[in-house]
Parts: structure tokens; C-alpha cells; sequence
């Protein structure tokens, strides 16, 4: 989690941070972020004269067009294209990201210690891993589902309410923490707690060994919890990319409201300001008519 300062008097800035926490707070992972953000982007870059374009395609671009593309649902490129270009000229170009440093679902999730169930996950980016301890986590990310027909499709999910969370030693179990430091082992000590152990809703470890499925690879729990949230059942569950979040919702703070406490704000807050500058300076056709480079923003999922 960050604090992002906004100048209180400027009259544009309340607007533009209650418009961040709301981004903040629908987009708990990358993949929200293109899903929510792109919904929006698209309509308005189209509005603006934009064209969608798929890379499955030939492309016949324009002096004084418009263009974008999205790739796997987390990346999004969209440009303009100035009147006076011709080959060899620069582009102007706004890179971001939607990724941020967070904790992944392992592609094999499922273990059992001490008698509960916990979800094996992997560090991603450079994070402040200490301060995912002690707070209510929940998953959200995309499924990927099989239909009757063979065919497969994906779905967002955000499980919305706390679900898992890393704990910490009570002070009597670890006297020195506060002499010494808090060193967690990221292997051993950031696996986050799903639940207690039940016979029925728990992988069967020994008889399952060396199986695939996701049943096998994911506590059954786990996909039923996912499959109420999504409304499909868990076997239709074939895949998963999800990501560990933060259930406590983004705000303003401070004497005057001027504070953002929020996390992932470095990237969203470039990914908004980046497409509001494109479509603002693009937005009629006379915009670009003594433009001689290409105007580009490109928001990558991979940065972290």
C-alpha cells in the first residue's frame, strides 16, 4: 500500500483522486485493470474516432488515424496517427504498466500443515512482502473454464469478502522480532491460510500423486468457492490465473481529503493519466493535422 499526494487546492484534484480510488478499488489485479479500464477506454477511444484493430489482421493504417489493440485481456496499445507522417518519423510514446508486485496462486496450490488447509503462492515483482501479514487477503484473477461443447472460455472472479490471510507468531513465540528484525522465509512463512482441515473438501495427496487435475492441484474447497463466485460448477474449473489482494477497499484521507491510501498506485494512476492524454489531444481530426510523429501510449502486463 502507497499514500499519493494531490496539490488540495488544484480544482481538478478532487475529481482526479475520487476517480483513482474508484479505479483502485475495481481493479485488484492486472487482469481488472484491462477488463475495467479497457470497457471504458474502448468506448471512449472509439467515441474519439478510434479504431479496433486484431493482430489476427492485416493492417492498413493512416495519416490522421486512429488505432488500438488489446492483447490477453492485460495489455492494451493504443495510437495516433499524425497527418504529416511520413516513414522514418519518431513516435511519441507513454509507456505503463498494469501488473503490479503481488502474490500469485502456484500452478499446484493445494498443501496441509499442522491439520489446515493452506494456498501455496509465489512472489511477484519487487513487493514489501512484510506487509501482506496480518491482513484479510482474498483472490481474485481469471478461470479459465471448459464448456460442454469442448470449447473453453475465461472468466474474471473476485472472491468478495476475506478468504485467506497470512498470520504472524503471537510475541510470546518470537521474542526476538522486535530485536532482530521480522525475516520471514518467503517459502515457508508467506503461505496464506485457507482453512481448517476437512476429509471431504481435501486433496487425497497420496492416491493423487502425479495427477494434473485441478482437483488434484487445488483444494476442492478452493474451486467450490470459486465456482458459487463465478456460477458454474468445479469441474468446469480447468485452469486458473489468480492473484492475492487486499480485501480493505481504497480511500481518501488526510485534514482535507488530500491523501490517496491506496495500493498499486504508481502503475494505475500512469495507466489512467496516459490514456486520458492520448484521447484528449486525439479527439478531432484537426488535432493531429500538423502532427508528424505517431502519438502512442503503451500499457504493458509484464513490467513487475
Amino acid at each position: 500500500a502507497a499514500t499519493f499526494y494531490c496539490e488540495f487546492g488544484a480544482p481538478w484534484a478532487l475529481a482526479f483522486r475520487q476517480l483513482l480510488v474508484r479505479i483502485q478499488v475495481l481493479t485488484p489485479s492486472c487482469l481488472f485493470v484491462l477488463a475495467i479500464v479497457s470497457a471504458e477506454a474502448k468506448r471512449q477511444l472509439l467515441a474519439a474516432g478510434f479504431e479496433l484493430l486484431s493482430e489476427n489482421d492485416d493492417w492498413n493504417l493512416q495519416p490522421g488515424g486512429r488505432y488500438f489493440f488489446t492483447r490477453n485481456m492485460s495489455c492494451l496499445v493504443a495510437f495516433a496517427v499524425g497527418e504529416k507522417y511520413r516513414v522514418g518519423n519518431g513516435f511519441n510514446i507513454i509507456a505503463a504498466h498494469t501488473d503490479s508486485p503481488c502474490l500469485k496462486l502456484k500452478p499446484r496450490s493445494a498443501s496441509i500443515k499442522s491439520g489446515h488447509q493452506m494456498v501455496g503462492v509465489q512472489t511477484y515483482g519487487g513487493g514489501l512482502w512484510h506487509t501482506w501479514f496480518d491482513r484479510d487477503l482474498t483472490l481474485a484473477g481469471r478461470v479459465i473454464l471448459k464448456a460442454p461443447d469442448g470449447s473453453f472460455k475465461h472468466k474474471l472472479v473476485k472472491v468478495n469478502r476475506p478468504l485467506i490471510r497470512v498470520p504472524t507468531l503471537a510475541i510470546h513465540l518470537d521474542r526476538t522480532v522486535n530485536s532482530e528484525g521480522f525475516k520471514p522465509n518467503l517459502e515457508s512463512h508467506l503461505a496464506p491460510l485457507l482453512a481448517t482441515k476437512c476429509e471431504e473438501t481435501t486433496v487425497n495427496f497420496d492416491d493423487k500423486k502425479g495427477s494434473s487435475s485441478t482437483k488434484t492441484v487445488h483444494h476442492p474447497l478452493l474451486l467450490q468457492v470459486l465456482s458459487e463466485e463465478i456460477g458454474c460448477g468445479s469441474d468446469e474449473i480447468i485452469g486458473m490465473e489468480l492473484n492475492v489482494c487486499d480485501t480493505q477497499p481504497s480511500c481518501l484521507g488526510g485534514g482535507k481529503n488530500e491523501f490517496i491510501y491506496s495500493g498499486r498506485l504508481d502503475n494505475l494512476a500512469s495507466c489512467y493519466c496516459a490514456l486520458k492524454s492520448l484521447m484528449d489531444s486525439s479527439k478531432m481530426p484537426e488535432d493531429l493535422s500538423n502532427e508528424k510523429g505517431i502519438r502512442m501510449i503503451a500499457l504493458f502486463d509484464n513490467e513487475e
